[in-house]
């Protein structure tokens, strides 16, 4: 609720992770914010765009998240604290624009929120983690566990970037970022009546070479400066240091530090916990002063074991007698659970839970519930679309989809998608399967009117300009529908028509596929064609309906 997440100083309110990172944006005299909608970090754009203006702050829902991004940079560069939010796969879309910005440096705070999606509640492409963008494009890092560290690590991230002239990132995962807590509120200040300037300097902005070099090495210079900073962080601490367990010990961060809490009071044991709150640059120094005197650690954290590598390299250093755990014990795949850190911390421990967790979770795995596939809603313009495809489609047709409400069309009762990728990547692949199959195989490709917006229209040009003749669909309905309806380009009435028309293509129609007979014509014709071929089937969501 905007009243509960707009309360005044010192007063406590219930907030979401997402909600308090809006609240910290605005502790943080935030001016400029941008986002494309992407869950788990939908939240962040839909309050933004609902309490913005009043709070004095632009937002806008952009094309995507590289633009997204481009612009939160560019008001940044203009003097403005800028905010851009994320979920993981948006960012890999940002990253050609990140890795340069990192170079070149911000003048004015700017933070990237990301979230990623373990166990892929919300993203179906893959178990994407952000972190290794962290060590490649080597962007300062903070992960926090709690609602109120969401606050107030944006709080300091909007510092640190000011200090250094660097973006810096707040990385949140779905637990995080949808977990609910008391929070602490601070004072949200008067917005500054400064104007905004953008200051011409060739030198910090311009990326061409000799001076991209220079760039870099500064870049290094400034991540060494960050370390030191990092070291005497009190984001970064160590739990329960004077437990009689000294020579086990744990490591996490983010949402995995609050599993740990949660196991060791499930066995009623204490050890000593290292928490990181800064995940990048890491705290060397602190690290190795934790490990140095342990026999074992564990390394607790979701998907792939990047802590747990960092932690071997340094061990060699100073303890390499120690037995790291981590993946030996805890899985690879999928989010964590208490469960299996008890058990994990029960082998290391060598004590009984009062527990089986073993066989509850072999039991949990064995009970066979009834298979309810995700479904399209009742009365969606859709269905017409699936059901009239898979009557005309023969076996040889190959139909791919991409990220949207459409992606429903693999599940039944429809069952059509022969491929799922990202954005944009439907028409692409449709191009190169007719390209490689030499026109053997019909192709029909399925794309979002949104989606057209974010990525599609340089895919369809690609297509036009190499010469093949996929049959393209356009699902218009209006709105961009999975994420929760938020507003797009075809609002402001940017016509998809006159866009695909001026990409170059000559078969296109725009219709009702409520008038089935109409669709279906239509499909038969323009799959016979030999130039590429759009149909825009345009019915709003049955949401957007009813507004």
């Amino acid at each position: 609720m905007e009243s509960d997440l707009l309360k005044t100083k010192n007063q406590k309110s219930l907030l979401l992770g997402n909600e308090a990172i809006i609240r910290g944006a605005l502790e943080s005299g935030v001016q400029f914010v941008s986002t494309y909608p992407g869950t788990p970090a939908s939240e962040i754009g839909n309050i933004f765009y609902r309490i913005a203006q009043k709070q004095g702050v632009y937002f806008e829902f952009s094309t995507n998240e590289k633009v997204a991004m481009e612009a939160a940079a560019g008001a940044s560069f203009s003097g403005l604290r800028s905010l851009v939010a994320m979920k993981n796969f948006g960012l890999n879309v940002a990253s050609d624009f990140l890795y340069p910005l990192l170079y070149t440096g911000v003048p004015k705070g700017m933070v990237i929120v990301v979230a990623d999606d373990p166990s892929c509640w919300s993203s179906a492409q893959s178990e994407d983690n952000s972190r290794w963008h962290d060590l490649k494009a080597k962007i300062p890092t903070l992960e926090p566990s709690t609602p109120q560290e969401c606050k107030d690590f944006v709080k300091i991230a909007f510092e640190l970037s000011e200090k250094f002239k660097t973006p810096v990132m707040i990385r949140e995962t779905t637990r995080v970022a949808h977990q609910s807590a008391p929070v602490i509120l601070g004072n949200i200040p008067k917005k500054s009546k400064k104007e905004a300037l953008f200051v011409k300097n060739p030198d910090m902005y311009s990326t061409m070479a000799p001076r991209v070099f220079k760039m870099k090495k500064e870049l290094l210079d400034k991540i060494k400066n960050i370390e030191k900073i990092v070291e005497k962080s009190p984001l970064n601490f160590v739990k329960n240091q004077n437990s009689k367990s000294k020579k086990i010990g744990a490591i996490a961060s983010g949402v995995s530090y609050l599993y740990l809490l949660e196991a060791l009071e499930n066995l009623n044991i204490k050890i000593p916990i290292l928490k990181l709150g800064f995940f990048y640059p890491l705290p060397e120094k602190k690290i190795k002063n934790f490990i140095k005197n342990l026999d074992q650690v564990l390394i607790i954290e979701e998907l792939e074991p990047f802590l747990e590598k960092e932690i071997e390299r340094l061990a060699k250093d100073v303890n390499p007698k120690l037995k790291i755990n981590g993946k030996n014990l805890l899985p690879e795949i999928g989010e964590l659970k208490p469960e299996y850190i008890i058990l994990a911390l029960s082998k290391i421990l060598k004590v009984k839970p009062d527990f089986d967790y073993q066989n509850h979770l072999k039991k949990v795995q064995e009970i066979n519930l009834p298979k309810r596939n995700p479904q399209l809603c009742p009365g969606c313009p859709y269905h017409i679309v699936f059901s009239t495809i898979k009557k005309l489609s023969s076996k040889n047709t190959v139909i791919g989809g991409e990220i949207g409400c459409y992606m429903l069309a693999t599940y039944p009762p429809y069952e059509i998608q022969d491929y799922l990728y990202c954005m944009g990547s439907d028409i692409s692949i449709a191009h190169g399967i007719k390209k490689a199959t030499k026109n053997k195989q019909k192709v029909i490709a399925f794309i979002g009117d949104s989606s057209f917006f974010h990525a599609g229209i340089p895919a369809l040009v690609n297509t036009v300009y190499n010469n093949s003749n996929p049959l393209i669909i356009i699902l218009n309905n209006s709105t961009t529908a999975m994420t929760g309806h938020q507003p797009y380009p075809g609002d402001v009435g940017i016509n998809i028509e006159n866009v695909v028309r001026a990409c170059g293509v000559k078969n296109v129609k725009t219709l009702d596929q409520t008038n089935i007979k109409e669709f279906e014509d239509t499909v038969k014709d323009f799959l016979e064609k030999d130039e590429v071929s759009v149909i825009i089937a345009t019915k709003p969501c049955i949401f957007v309906n009813k507004k």
